[in-house]
């Protein structure tokens, strides 16, 4: 039984994407002179991850069944003093779970965007984007150390700039990226602080060193604070979690990032690179363990995130919105079961919400296809009949969503509301309601967009919009009938649908409650009883479903979802009624709690003010106007002084030194003669 794994397949993992992005990259587009056409580039960039997907399911069998790991340098880049940077992999259960959640997402990705940006002209430029990503996010789950880790980091940022403004001559496509782009720096500043701070106080990069010293890191205190350094630590690594996972308040990137082509709101923004921020604090937790007040402000602020952007949900008419507002709501419940120090539970969820988020960001795309590139499901209805895959996919990511029994999303969702529950922590008691209110909310946005899209009347043809071009070439033609989507489009959506439905049934034991996370995730039970209670009550798979169906979230669920279908399907005027008489709700929710102006109005403008006013008073009147005109003018006048001097005569020069003569005569002849006087006189 072999217990290590091979360092040349696990470096394959990362390379054959790469391998892949860079030939699109370069042969498929202007860059390399069009050498290669849209079916090649398509091939090589799907091949590429397909090779990274088998191995990485060989290498999550070996994790699973033979205790296989791997942890070593792939290649030292650097050594300063004892500081060494280096390219090495750790690969453990953690590892080898998200290794095939990101592969066979973006597997399936790659085979949609096919149908999806068929008659895009980008087509060659996007799947080079798409691959380069998931070399990116590969080589972020699969580090060793906080170097890697922050390559990888940075990169899925900077492909993520580039595929939310992917069609860059829509104004709206600029703006989001830019959006994405500046948030993500605030997060980044503070995870880049906690990096610091993890050298300068262990003085390695490795994640082992650094574990290993975390119990001498835990006694210091931050200097002139009251603060623990582990404290400090661990908060300023969470920001960096907050800008990349979405989490409030800089949150505000993720919805406008619906501006990118569907495939990438699957791949990035529902089941990989928004779980980044998850993932680390999750493969942090010998860090976070150490300190209780920053498991409080990671409950809490996932809290806030569950509850309040699953109210914005609800007055979405974008088929994208809804489903990206949903993200940010299931992000906070991770975030929430990472707070209650039930990392294994959040990574569960993680895994479950990858495959039927990505499900329905990719049904929502099917459609879009099928309505002419509408997103508005006041002009939808009826869709069940035009489009059964589709409709019987999209209820079944639904269904899992909400956390039906049986279903993945309900294994995962129960469990964090339980571990919650039995969090001892401040502020458990308020993330407990935001996450069971946020069931009742969940059910009811997922099924608003359910019931207008797949049933109902057929709307489609009274969009005011009709005809209006959309700015990327696809105009709405909603004249003509709604239709199903071709098979590379279906099949995406058919296999997605499978794990939506069974995974959470089949690996609930092993990852909650087995040793699959045995070397990964480190819990202080004594201190966080969360998953130890949890144990307790669990007796498998087949009895929490059935106990689940007398909880008080599943009722929760029921009712949400027959509210969504009395409002919309039984009396349609309610919703408009209950909107008059809120108004004022609804015009906070539909300002999104007035964020993005507060962000651009108070912060974006007080930076302006402040940057023109360390231009106007520090650059242009002290440095440019003291120091450098300043010191010109100095100069010229002191030249222009000694001009006077400088004549050319030389009565002149010989009058001066007649002059200069006589002053030093003077003062050598007076001096002795007056200087007994001045010592007198001071002296008095």
């Amino acid at each position: 039984m072999s217990t290590t794994l091979n360092a040349s397949t696990l470096l394959a993992v990362p390379l054959a994407p790469l391998a892949g992005a860079l030939l699109a990259g370069i042969f498929g587009t202007t860059l390399g002179g069009k050498w290669i056409g849209r079916r090649l580039t398509h091939t090589l960039t799907i091949l590429g991850v397909l090779v990274a997907f088998i191995l990485s399911a060989q290498t999550l069998w070996a994790v699973a069944t033979q205790g296989a790991r791997f942890n070593a340098t792939i290649y030292e880049w650097m050594v300063i003093g004892s500081l060494k940077m280096e390219v090495g992999f750790l690969v453990d259960g953690l590892t080898a779970m998200m290794m095939c959640v990101v592969t066979f997402v973006s597997l399936m990705v790659h085979i949609y965007t096919i149908g999806y940006m068929e008659e895009d002209e980008g087509y060659n430029r996007f799947f080079a984007y798409i691959s380069l990503f998931t070399f990116s996010m590969l080589m972020l789950v699969m580090s060793n150390n906080f170097l890697q880790l922050f390559f990888g980091w940075e990169a899925v940022g900077l492909v993520s700039y580039l595929l939310i403004g992917f069609w860059f001559n829509r104004p709206t496509a600029i703006f989001a990226n830019m959006k994405a782009f500046l948030v993500n720096r605030v997060g980044d500043f503070g995870f880049i602080l906690g990096i610091g701070l993890v050298v300068a106080y262990t003085g390695s990069l490795n994640y082992g060193e650094v574990f290993g010293k975390a119990g001498e890191v835990a006694k210091l205190q931050f200097p002139g604070t009251d603060w623990l350094v582990i404290t400090v630590l661990c908060i300023c690594l969470f920001i960096g979690a907050m800008g990349k996972s979405a989490q409030f308040p800089l949150h505000v990137w993720l919805p406008d990032s619906m501006e990118g082509p569907t495939p990438i709101s699957a791949l990035i923004h529902a089941a990989t690179m928004v779980t980044a921020g998850i993932f680390m604090v999750a493969r942090m937790s010998p860090l976070f363990e150490l300190s209780d007040t920053a498991l409080s402000f990671i409950l809490v602020i996932g809290a806030i995130t569950a509850l309040f952007m699953g109210f914005l949900g609800i007055i979405q008419n974008d088929i994208k919105r809804v489903v990206a507002y949903s993200t940010l709501s299931q992000l906070g419940y991770m975030t929430v079961a990472l707070g209650a120090s039930a990392y294994s539970v959040a990574v569960f969820h993680l895994m479950t919400h990858a495959f039927f988020k990505a499900l329905l960001f990719l049904a929502a795309g099917s459609v879009i296809m099928g309505c002419h590139h509408n997103q508005d499901i006041r002009w939808m209805g009826g869709l069940r009949k035009y489009m059964p895959i589709t409709w019987i996919t999209s209820l079944l990511g639904s269904l899992a969503l909400i956390g039906t029994p049986l279903f993945a999303g309900f294994y995962s969702k129960d469990s964090i509301i339980e571990a919650v529950h039995f969090s001892t922590l401040p502020g458990a008691g308020f993330a407990h309601f935001a996450v069971l209110a946020g069931v009742f909310v969940t059910a009811f946005y997922s099924f608003r967009m359910y019931f207008l899209v797949f049933h109902g009347k057929e709307r489609f043809g009274q969009n005011p919009d009709a005809h209006h071009d959309d700015g990327h070439g696809h105009g709405h033609d909603d004249h003509h009938e709604p239709h199903e989507s071709p098979w590379v489009v279906t099949a995406p959506l058919l296999l997605l649908a499978f794990p939506s439905v069974v995974i959470g049934f089949l690996t609930i034991g092993p990852m909650l409650f087995g040793d699959f996370f045995k070397d990964a995730i480190v819990v202080d039970a004594a201190r966080h009883p969360a998953m130890a209670e949890l144990a307790k009550i669990f007796h498998g798979p087949l009895q929490m479903a059935a106990h689940g169906l007398m909880t008080l979230p599943f009722w929760l669920a029921v009712a949400g979802v027959g509210a969504a279908y009395y409002m919309y399907m039984v009396n349609p005027a309610l919703p408009a009624r209950i909107k008059s008489a809120v108004q004022p709700i609804h015009t906070l929710l539909e300002n999104k709690y007035y964020m993005d102006w507060f962000n651009e109005n108070v912060l974006a403008r007080g930076a302006r003010g402040l940057g023109i006013a360390f231009w106007k008073g520090g650059d242009q009147a002290i440095i440019d106007g003291a120091m450098v005109n300043g010191s010109a003018r100095f100069v010229g006048w002191f030249a222009g002084v000694v001009r006077w001097f400088q004549t050319g005569y030389i009565y002149h020069y010989a009058f001066a030194m007649l002059i200069g003569v006589i002053v030093l005569m003077t003062y050598f002849v007076s001096w002795p003669m007056f200087q007994p006087v001045l010592k007198q006189w001071l002296g008095k």
